[in-house]
């Protein structure tokens, strides 16, 4: 499953691959904006840690990581 997020100019994708019955991993990749090397190795899918979570949980954590990857790069929101 796929879910694409906007935030501050940037795309997070969120990708859900099942891993139990009714959990899923998750991982995040960010692509947008000028300085996308600073995010991952070059931009790749990076998996988020601590699954696997429910299908709520897991769009929350990583929607939540993907936002907080963007304002370490970018420096808080005005």
């Amino acid at each position: 499953m796929h879910r694409l997020i906007e935030y501050r100019g940037f795309e997070i994708h969120v990708e859900l691959t099942p891993a139990e019955e009714d959990t899923f991993d998750v991982t995040i990749q960010i692509k947008g904006g000028t300085n996308l090397g600073v995010l991952g190795a070059r931009g790749d899918r990076i998996p988020v840690r601590n699954g696997p979570f429910t299908e709520r949980w897991a769009y929350l954590v990583a929607e939540i990581a993907g936002q907080a990857a963007i304002d370490v790069l970018l420096g808080p929101a005005d």
